[in-house]
């Protein structure tokens, strides 16, 4: 048996263990109830906001529509926007008592924006429960309680309801959906939930609840104050300090169209890809990864790599990934025909990327929303 038939195999398997776990994953995946309890406790919706005038509006009108949240405060800082973010919020809160708009203080030392706004936003909370919302984010009208009702039903401390990712123009169609995909595919969900190892770890922080004291006794978002991936490191601080959590279905409480194209696409990932990756070597081995199982296999059923057998087996690992890839749609609300049929070249892309957000990470090129990333 040739080296090259023996690769494609071997990727094939892991192809096929993969869409295994993803069925798995998308049947323990928890879901919302139909019709959650009201809720009986204070609610604080925490919305950091930067040069978001174009959004605030639509998410407040969101959150201020929600069913089934009697006592409920939204606080939204306006993280020194230059386009007239605050204006736009008070506008749309239209004097509802229920929002306060907050300006923010000066970014800290050792801090990064976003984390820094979440802090004032929770020092002014007075919820027993936080829920962490971005701009973007469209709440359904039960969506508020539905999350609440996630957090408490299952004694979590943190709970991460991911939104329906809209995904429009082509680089968004081939890209955001590896998103849900990639948990989908690779984490042991219950057992992440729980554990507290770091890897074991997801979470969204487009739409999140926290326990308030759950927060309190994790450190705060002082403890991931310089974090890029301020929410996955959010989820590892409250679990090692005792909690559990993780993410969830929300497909049927939010929908959140994260770019709107390939440039906001392409400069996003790269802000955050270097961080996901660990390290130079932890980013070479996930390309390498990636690449082997989801490339090599599509790859050799075209070329005939390790013949006839090699060609078979490419087909069955190329099915395998595009199957993965397809129940991970239909399980989060996403297209998955014909966008899972380009599974390979989407891997492809988002190892592009990781290269990319290396690059610019070495060479001090990376920033966001006017902020240079240290």
């Amino acid at each position: 048996m040739s080296a090259g038939l023996r690769a494609v195999q071997a990727a094939s398997a892991a192809a096929v263990l993969l869409a295994a776990h993803t069925a798995v994953n998308a049947a323990l995946l928890r879901r919302p109830a139909g019709a959650p309890p009201p809720v009986a406790e204070r609610v604080s919706v925490l919305l950091p906001v930067r040069d978001e005038a174009h959004q605030v509006g639509g998410a407040l009108a969101a959150v201020l529509a929600s069913t089934g949240v009697p006592d409920l405060e939204v606080l939204v800082l306006d993280d020194g926007s230059a386009d007239g973010t605050a204006a736009a919020a008070r506008d749309a809160a239209a004097g509802d008592p229920r929002v306060q708009v907050l300006a923010g203080a000066p970014l800290a030392a050792g801090w990064l924006g976003k984390p820094h706004a979440l802090a004032q936003l929770a020092h002014a909370a007075t919820g027993s429960v936080l829920v962490c919302l971005d701009a973007d984010v469209r709440l359904a009208p039960r969506g508020l309680a539905a999350t609440v009702d996630l957090l408490r039903r299952h004694g979590l401390a943190l709970v991460s309801p991911y939104p329906r990712q809209v995904a429009v123009t082509p680089a968004e169609r081939l890209v955001q959906p590896l998103l849900q995909w990639s948990w989908l595919a690779t984490l042991p969900l219950r057992l992440a939930e729980r554990s507290p190892r770091p890897s074991l770890s997801a979470a969204n922080g487009q739409l999140m609840a926290l326990d308030a004291a759950a927060l309190e006794r994790a450190g705060g978002f002082a403890a991931v104050r310089a974090e890029v991936l301020d929410d996955v490191a959010l989820v590892r601080a409250v679990k090692a300090a005792g909690g559990r959590g993780g993410v969830a279905d929300g497909t049927a409480l939010a929908t959140c169209r994260m770019y709107d194209g390939w440039p906001a696409l392409r400069d996003g990932y790269a802000k955050s890809l270097w961080s996901a990756t660990g390290s130079p070597a932890g980013a070479a081995a996930l390309v390498a990864a990636l690449a082997a199982v989801f490339v090599l296999p599509p790859a050799a059923a075209l070329t005939g790599l390790g013949g006839r057998a090699g060609r078979w087996a490419g087909l069955a690992g190329c099915a395998a990934g595009v199957a993965s890839r397809a129940v991970a749609a239909r399980r989060t609300g996403g297209r998955a025909w014909p966008d899972a049929l380009a599974h390979p070249v989407s891997v492809g892309v988002l190892c592009a990327l990781v290269v990319r957000s290396w690059r610019l990470r070495r060479t001090g090129g990376l920033a966001w929303k006017g902020r240079a990333l240290p």
